[in-house]
């Protein structure tokens, strides 16, 4: 969910080494999820064995994840790329129905509730902290949606704060009162000026689902789904408060060179995320989120020209392909090969890809099990983010 790792991941599985994993299964070329409509729009063969031949390289890097899975659709073609294991105990591979957690894509889910509020009139983007929610801090008052949304408000980041830190070093699984995350910066000024500058902090969604909780008076979980998750047919999308997954699922993994990977799956709650970074899905729903998302199908074309309004150079956590730059919880992917909007996000176990044309007519969900920033492990991102826009060329032809 955030740029900052939760500290050190609780051991919760006997540690293996990565290399026997990817011995017990190799690299495996997924099913369709549509495999009856896939057949006659593969890439070409040389494509796709390069690809194939990426997501090996990556899962037997010694720093690399045991499990990839990707998932490629045009129109109502859908190809799955995977490779290693959805779990190195079993050595079963990786599923596009394994649920998983989804990181900093949830902050795209509050951008779908937040935008779809405003194209109902219950929000406007200018609305402030202060006009909704009162009882926030008063320096934070005149701070609006849609800077909250694009990340140039200024709220500190509760997750970096020093009392979220200790409570979640001694305790990964502390279960957090969500609705009261941001009291752990209550007391600071905000960074900057409002739509001064951008700086992306996990506080912005927290405090963009409050306001949607109370111009609505229903609870952002009720939200997600009378606004989000039903209009899309999300049928396997989740926002919990403990740190159990759903079976099946697809494990995350801290990764030790010397002593292997080591099971960090249900190793923190998610109520310390919450609509910064708590959703649950699995590839097949994160690719109809995406589709529907980007494309354009919650709300209409006027509140849609307002969220692709783009900073250039602003930075998704961690960063996604080519060059970016940051809308209404939604960013700009410009590749070599063309032109993706989407969001990202890496948490313990966990580093996601979620994008899509602006028609959402094709996308990509690129997921690996385990968390890579460009604090934690810069030179396996600057990988993964190659492999990810030789995806993102693929799907667009180039």
């Amino acid at each position: 969910m955030s740029p900052r790792p939760y500290g050190h991941a609780r051991r919760i599985r006997p540690s293996l080494r990565l290399a026997a994993a990817t011995a017990v299964c190799g690299v495996l070329l997924g099913a369709s999820v549509l495999p009856a409509q896939a057949a006659d729009r593969n890439p070409p063969p040389d494509r796709g064995a390069a690809l194939r031949k990426e997501l090996r390289t990556l899962v037997e890097r010694p720093d690399g994840p045991p499990g990839v899975i990707a998932v490629l659709r045009d129109g109502d073609r859908t190809k799955v790329y995977r490779a290693g294991v959805a779990d190195v105990e079993s050595g079963r591979p990786p599923s596009a129905t394994d649920h998983m957690r989804i990181a900093s894509v949830a902050k795209a889910f509050s951008g779908a509730v937040a935008l779809s509020l405003v194209d109902r009139g219950r929000l406007r983007l200018d609305d402030t902290i202060g006009e909704v929610l009162p009882g926030q801090p008063d320096q934070w008052h005149e701070v609006t949606l849609r800077q909250l949304l694009n990340h140039t408000s200024g709220l500190p980041d509760y997750s970096a704060s020093r009392g979220f830190i200790d409570i979640i070093s001694e305790d990964p699984r502390h279960h957090f009162e969500s609705r009261r995350l941001l009291d752990f910066v209550a007391d600071e000024d905000l960074a900057f000026r409002p739509g001064s500058r951008y700086e992306y902090s996990n506080s912005d969604n927290i405090a963009v689902a409050l306001m949607a909780e109370a111009v609505t008076g229903r609870r952002y979980e009720t939200l997600l789904r009378e606004l989000v998750y039903r209009p899309l047919g999300l049928t396997a999308t989740s926002l919990p408060q403990g740190y159990r997954l759903p079976e099946p699922y697809l494990h995350g993994y801290q990764i030790d060179p010397q002593d292997g990977p080591v099971d960090v799956s249900e190793a923190v709650s998610a109520s310390g995320a919450w609509a910064a970074g708590g959703i649950v899905s699995t590839p097949k729903d994160l690719t109809a989120f995406i589709r529907g998302y980007a494309g354009g199908a919650l709300y209409s074309d006027r509140t849609r020209r307002e969220q692709f309004r783009f900073i250039p150079g602003a930075l998704s956590q961690p960063p996604g392909p080519g060059r970016t730059a940051a809308g209404l919880a939604l960013y700009r992917y410009t590749t070599r090969c063309g032109t993706v909007y989407g969001h990202t996000g890496n948490t313990p176990g966990y580093t996601q890809l979620a994008a899509a044309t602006a028609d959402g007519k094709r996308s990509l969900t690129f997921s690996i099990t385990t968390q890579t920033s460009l604090t934690n492990n810069p030179e396996l991102l600057a990988r993964v983010r190659e492999v990810q826009e030789d995806f993102v060329c693929a799907l667009l032809g180039g």
